[in-house]
């Protein structure tokens, strides 16, 4: 253990740079978005200036936006029109993105924004409803301390290459392969 301190230690000191943080969560597993609000928690625990723009979900009654809606320091913005299966309009789902990134876009020139969290954002790059230019563009010219977490499945490697941070959350089993109703408190 003491060998593994000073390893952990050397570490810690050479890490000299302070910057805002692009962080992914992506894959095919349950959990990414549970991740991105347990990041939210803790910046609003320091105090911090958070925006949440959920670009599919479509529903407020969801058990973490009634968690957070009295946060102070918070705007919640649920944005989208639900799963595209469900809504079978492209055309309503391609404007819905678009006025969702017309927000963001705001939110990245904003420095009093300390996190800003991108919900289910990676499915408007896979649909073709944004172009990951426009998209990478904007992330590299946000304030230099500003934080962004971008959840969703198939993030684009254009993305990745610009993270600081990428999480593949994986599934081995879930409950609704067996059967299993989407839970309140779970699920949403």
């Amino acid at each position: 253990m003491q060998r593994k301190k000073a390893v952990v230690d050397t570490k810690i000191e050479s890490a000299k740079i302070s910057k805002g943080l692009l962080l992914i969560h992506t894959g095919i597993g349950k959990g990414k978005s549970t991740a991105a609000f347990g990041l939210l928690a803790r910046a609003l625990g320091h105090g911090m200036q958070a925006v949440v723009v959920q670009f599919i979900k479509g529903r407020s009654d969801t058990g973490e936006e009634a968690f957070f809606k009295n946060a102070a320091n918070l705007q919640w913005h649920v944005m989208g029109d639900g799963f595209t299966w469900e809504t079978q309009n492209a055309e309503n789902d391609l404007a819905s993105a678009r006025k969702a990134w017309d927000l963001v876009q705001a939110c990245l020139q904003d420095e009093t924004v300390n996190l800003l969290i991108l919900d289910e954002f990676t499915y408007a790059l896979k649909y073709g409803w944004l172009s990951i230019d426009e998209v990478v563009a904007a992330l590299k010219n946000r304030p230099p301390m500003q934080h962004v977490v971008i959840t969703g499945r198939a993030a684009p490697q254009a993305l990745i290459d610009v993270a600081d941070t990428v999480s593949e959350v994986n599934l081995l089993k879930h409950a609704f392969q067996a059967g299993v109703q989407a839970m309140p408190g779970v699920e949403w």
